[in-house]
Parts: C-alpha cells; sequence; structure tokens
C-alpha cells in the first residue's frame, strides 16, 4: 500500500503590492477547501519571502510546492519542478530562491523532498493592497490546477525543471 504523501502549500509575497500578493491569496482562498475536504496530509505556510529556516520547514515533506507572483510570459499559471543545483540567493523582492530553500535542506537535513514552484501571472505591483481582476481570475486558474494535483499526487512528476525565460530587462 503506497503511502499518502506528506504535502506543504508554501504562498509568498508582499500583499500590500498588488498582485505581488497572489501567493498569499492562494494559500487563503486553498486552505478552506483543504479543511473542508479533510486532507490531513496537506499543510499551508506564507510569508512574505522565504528564509533559511524554510529549509527545516520543507526536511520532513514529500512534495513542495512554493507558490508566487509573476511578471513571466506564461497565460495564467505555470507549475515548474525546483532543482536544488540552481542554489543562489536572488537579490529580488524575495530574500531567497526555492531551489536555495531546497539546496540548504539538501545539506542541512540530507532531504530532498519533491519541489515545484507554482506561478501565477500578475500585473500590477504598486504599493496598493488588493489584486487585480486579471490576477484574482489567474488565482481561480491557479486553484483549479493545483486542486487537481492534489487529489493526484503523481502528477505532479510531469511538470518540466525550468520556468519560461522573463523577457529581456523585466524582473520582479
Amino acid at each position: 500500500m503506497q503511502k499518502t504523501p506528506k504535502i506543504l502549500l508554501f504562498g509568498y509575497g508582499n500583499p500590500g503590492r498588488e498582485d505581488d500578493g497572489l501567493g498569499n491569496a492562494f494559500i487563503e482562498f486553498i486552505e478552506p477547501w483543504i479543511k473542508e475536504k479533510k486532507l490531513s496530509n496537506i499543510e499551508v505556510d506564507s510569508n512574505y519571502q522565504l528564509n533559511i529556516e524554510d529549509s527545516e520547514t520543507i526536511s520532513d515533506k514529500d512534495i513542495v510546492v512554493f507558490i508566487d507572483a509573476t511578471i513571466e510570459p506564461i497565460d495564467a499559471v505555470i507549475l515548474t519542478r525546483v532543482d536544488p543545483s540552481e542554489a543562489k540567493i536572488e537579490f529580488t523582492m524575495h530574500a531567497s530562491s526555492p531551489s536555495f530553500i531546497l539546496d540548504l535542506c539538501n545539506k542541512l537535513y540530507n532531504k530532498n523532498p519533491e519541489t515545484y514552484v507554482l506561478r501565477i501571472k500578475g500585473y500590477e505591483w504598486e504599493f496598493k493592497e488588493g489584486l487585480t481582476p486579471k490576477a484574482h481570475s489567474n488565482l481561480l486558474k491557479a486553484l483549479d490546477f493545483m486542486k487537481d494535483r492534489i487529489k493526484d499526487p503523481a502528477s505532479f512528476k510531469s511538470f518540466a525543471t525550468s520556468p519560461p525565460s522573463p523577457p529581456s530587462g523585466e524582473k520582479k
């Protein structure tokens, strides 16, 4: 009998910067669904950014999905696998990258959970609370997409290892 994998959904971003709060909003929306379905194998967390302490948080999980907003050239949502060999600290809106957190988890705890990033397309990043209507629509698509993955955790394995390249000159 196959064991049910322990899954962590970790949203991050700044809800005070419009669509940058997509990761946090994702957690707020999916948490009631997880409770309603009584999915005891799924944990949720959210923060403004990833921190080195998150390497310990993911160390006892089988599958980890980091959820973040993006300006990347995608339609609405994309799921990509995280490669720990890309470990680095990124000097962007977030202190540490998912690949850095995964690499640190591997080095400190000798654990390598199956790790992904769910990127949700955002449009506006001004100092203002609330999602834009297009970002909210993408959030709903991301929720439906992830609910399907949660129902069939083996489906995670079919996702690519690298995200699309951002347009030149644009960084979040």
